[in-house]
């Protein structure tokens, strides 16, 4: 089926039932918590499980003169009903192993009966009963449909838990928290729905066994079966009235009755309980987290979580409705189609943006979905925006252009441009984009009219490379500035700044350190975002965890808007900024051996990372300047001390402007077995710094591959070993 059925059905079920599983939701984690609560009672006896009813009856019946009944609920405690030798009427919880009473059994409160109450009927009797199944059975297709887009996103189950890209906060943690709760909301729910349709005797077609007389062999006749019940698979124990041999003990195990002969303990007779009873009580007990306070607090979680659900996937829904535009003028009358794939949005912005200076000058553009593509009598340009869904996938607005494009055939010649939106953290990278370039030049009405443009994480720079091209070559005069492309992001840090190093004639590098919230979560290698102008103008910079406070290592340049607005802080001042999680560029947790290449101020995040090696993973760090300052001998000075704390193996330094002129490139040459064995044993290279740099290093790395006849670099590069953050 395709993405976008199962996306209305997630958003339809969702909105139907929204309210009820909000009510469900938190009254669930009250009950959650209840049951949780009841497991810290000091009610159950020591190795409870070993215990059997040849330890247990025997020390009740010397200790108390008459029993009634014994019975064992879901925490496992036991429970009394007797006759002391005073005369006294017992109901209490009792130690199995002495007979010992501790405690008296108290009924639940009247808020926690009435949130059960609510939870099972909003008080609406057998109605609210069934109409709760109904909600529960509509959770169910939820969990259902939300895991089949997850698995539609990753492109299979081997990719379920693969990477996701952080869009936003809301799409983000949507789809990470539900994969982590699936499994208990898909149990939540099942168990729900089963427990309502046994509640209406939905399953009453199932004969139930009546008893039956057990015909002993001699050896059954010799065994007692008090000797082989554990007392943890006993629900009760109806004693005998008398010492009469023909009364029995009658004994509820958890799937079967017996009775049984209180002289030698042979059973007597047995029958099972239906099947449909064994599978009410499972669903219980799943459903509750009655038996295992662990499970109770997972499915606590679950109920939170739904909680946040309903907030995210509305917020979901609100931003890609938001970003819905208005057009000027109708598609048969306009001479410029925009049009549009896009999953969240962001491809959108930036057509609207092209959209609006388009009209403003008078030109006749018309936007629209992929989805909606059609002919267009006027049409002189066709312009297409489109990111990539998951790996490779069709936004859901775009998983039907394909075959719209073999009807919807053009009357005339129209020019094409395509321009693809993507994450180079995919292997499919503009995947989608190259597809649809791909299939316009086979189209016999259409002709090319620039190369398929890429943009990697929704760069503003990248976009206005195309935007310069487009333009130059219709005539018509767009905006390049990539600032009015650049989307203004909200919910913005509080850093503060907790120290700076000076520049000076000599020394145009400094290293900032800042403070954010003990809440905020970060690693050697994200990177920070800063906006110097309080604009939608954004300036990044590679993050070094230093001591739990956020290090940056920047080059202070002439008007430098950035560098500039950082080398002017003070001590004490508070920025406001947003991290951006980098996975891509962390330090690996499993790798024997990891060399680190920087140039520059490309050591920041290693920096961090040798700081935070507290597995002492056998590291090795490369770093070209171009000559030696006071921060570089700070650097050395560092690596010293790593060395000695065994965070840090070896230290390489190539000085470019110094008297003997080494670069990086020289370093790595010098050291190439070592290189070649890394790469050979499973070890990981790391580059930061520029972009020049990088492909030098990659140059260099690719030459050895070939001479030492071991697989190429981009082998190594899609396994994970060279991993790489250059500008």
């Amino acid at each position: 089926m395709t993405l976008s059925f199962w996306r209305y059905a997630h958003l339809v079920l969702a909105l139907f039932s929204s309210v009820f599983l909000f009510l469900a939701s938190v009254t669930g984690i009250i009950l959650a918590v209840d049951a949780a609560q009841e497991k810290t009672l000091p009610y159950k006896a020591a190795n409870f499980d070993q215990i059997t009813l040849g330890e247990t009856l025997p020390v009740l019946k010397k200790a108390y003169t008459e029993i009634t009944e014994l019975s064992i609920d879901y925490n496992q405690f036991v429970t009394l009903q007797a006759i002391d030798e005073d005369g006294n009427d017992i109901n209490a919880y009792i130690d199995p192993k002495t007979g010992k009473v501790l405690g008296t059994p108290v009924k639940k409160s009247e808020f926690i009966q009435w949130i059960t109450g609510f939870h099972r009927s909003l008080f609406l009797h057998e109605t609210g009963r069934f109409f709760v199944g109904v909600i529960s059975f509509c959770l169910l297709l939820i969990s259902i449909s939300g895991f089949v887009l997850v698995l539609k996103r990753q492109r299979g189950i081997r990719n379920f838990f693969s990477k996701i890209i952080r869009e936003y906060f809301a799409q983000y943690y949507h789809v990470v928290l539900g994969r982590l709760a699936l499994i208990p909301i898909l149990i939540i729910a099942l168990t729900g729905t089963y427990l309502s349709l046994e509640r209406f005797n939905f399953f009453m077609g199932e004969e139930k066994a009546k008893p039956v007389k057990t015909e002993l062999s001699e050896k059954d006749q010799k065994t007692s079966i008090f000797k082989s019940t554990l007392l943890s698979d006993v629900k009760k124990i109806e004693f005998p009235f008398t010492d009469d041999p023909e009364e029995y003990y009658i004994i509820e195990l958890k799937d079967r009755e017996i009775e049984v002969n209180q002289v030698n303990g042979t059973v007597v007779s047995e029958k099972l309980s239906p099947v449909t009873v064994q599978l009410s009580a499972l669903s219980l007990d799943l459903h509750t987290g009655r038996i295992n306070a662990v499970w109770a607090v997972i499915l606590g979680l679950a109920c939170i979580n739904i909680l946040f659900f309903i907030y995210s996937g509305f917020a979901i829904t609100l931003k890609r409705r938001s970003g819905r535009v208005k057009n000027k003028f109708k598609a048969n009358e306009s001479n410029i189609i925009l049009l549009v794939g896009s999953e969240n949005g962001s491809s959108l912005r930036f057509a609207s943006a092209i959209l609006k200076q388009l009209t403003n000058q008078g030109h006749k553009a018309f936007i629209t979905e992929l989805n909606h593509f059609s002919a267009y009598p006027k049409a002189e340009h066709i312009i297409v925006f489109s990111s990539t869904h998951g790996l490779g996938d069709a936004p859901s607005n775009a998983n039907k252009f394909k075959a719209l494009l073999q009807k919807q055939q053009q009357h005339q010649k129209i020019s094409f441009s395509v321009v693809g939106f993507g994450s180079k953290s995919y292997p499919d990278f503009c995947g989608f984009a190259i597809e649809i370039d791909q299939l316009l030049e086979t189209q016999n009405w259409a002709e090319r009219f620039l190369e398929l443009q890429t943009v990697n994480d929704k760069s503003a720079v990248e976009f206005v490379n195309w935007v310069k091209l487009w333009s130059e070559k219709t005539g018509i005069t767009l905006a390049t500035t990539p600032s009015l492309y650049n989307h203004v992001p909200k919910g913005l840090q509080k850093l503060m700044v907790l120290n700076k190093t000076a520049t000076s004639d000599s020394e145009h590098t400094f290293i900032v350190t800042l403070r954010a919230n003990s809440r905020v979560k970060f690693s050697s290698g994200d990177l920070l975002a800063v906006y110097p102008a309080n604009d939608s103008r954004e300036r990044l910079y590679s993050i070094g965890n230093h001591s739990g406070n956020i290090q940056l290592v920047v080059k202070l340049h002439p008007n430098g808007l950035g560098s500039g607005f950082l080398n002017d802080l003070e001590t004490g001042s508070t920025i406001k900024a947003r991290i951006i999680n980098n996975k891509a560029f962390h330090f690996p947790a499993k790798a024997p051996k990891v060399a680190l290449i920087s140039n520059g101020t490309g050591i920041a995040p290693f920096l961090g990372m040798i700081e935070q090696n507290r597995k002492k993973t056998e590291t090795h760090l490369y770093c070209g300047f171009r000559m030696e300052t006071e921060t570089v001998s700070g650097y050395k000075k560092f690596s010293n001390e790593m060395i000695q704390k065994q965070k840090l193996t070896s230290f390489h330094l190539a000085l470019s402007r110094e008297a003997e002129h080494i670069y990086v490139m020289d370093l790595i040459k010098r050291d190439a077995s070592f290189f070649v064995n890394l790469l050979q044993e499973g070890g990981v290279i790391m580059i930061c710094g520029s972009l020049v740099m990088q492909n030098d290093v990659e140059a260099i790395l690719n030459e050895l591959c070939l001479i030492n006849s071991i697989k190429n670099l981009y082998d190594y590069k899609k396994n994970g070993q060279l991993l790489t953050d250059c500008y």
